[in-house]
């Protein structure tokens, strides 16, 4: 199953957990520290939410869909760049609490799009700066 990700700058990671668990009527999937996701079943959606800076409002951090293998990573990576989309790809990444094979692009208002799949579960939120998202990542 295929579905769009959601990843939300916030300033009250808790206050923000508890409105976003009511809203949607389940709990977060994974909580680690300044970050949790929820992955809601009806809509189809995984909502990442990434502490910023206290009392700062709520801010689109990015946007993606997430896939189930890799294989698919790769056919998006292909069908993205033969319409002529500038594509950054990155295969093993720790990102988010998760190994992680993804491409990004671009929208038109400079919104960075990841078509992603996740490979396995990681303690750590990002292993490497170098690889995180262009939005940045948990920190």
């Amino acid at each position: 199953m295929s579905r769009v990700q959601l990843a939300l700058r916030v300033g009250d990671l808790d206050a923000s957990i508890d409105f976003y668990a009511k809203l949607l009527g389940v709990e977060p999937t994974k909580r680690r520290p300044g970050y949790a996701n929820f992955a809601v079943q009806r809509p189809p959606l995984k909502l990442v939410l990434l502490q910023g800076d206290p009392g700062r409002a709520t801010a689109l951090d990015h946007l993606g869909i997430e896939v189930e293998s890799a294989a698919e990573v790769g056919h998006a990576t292909d069908r993205l760049a033969a319409l002529g989309m500038e594509t950054t790809v990155q295969e093993d990444v720790t990102c988010c609490y998760a190994v992680q094979d993804k491409v990004w692009v671009t929208g038109p208002g400079q919104e960075p799009w990841e078509v992603y799949a996740v490979k396995s579960d990681s303690p750590e939120c990002c292993a490497n700066e170098a690889t995180t998202s262009p939005a940045g990542c948990c920190a």
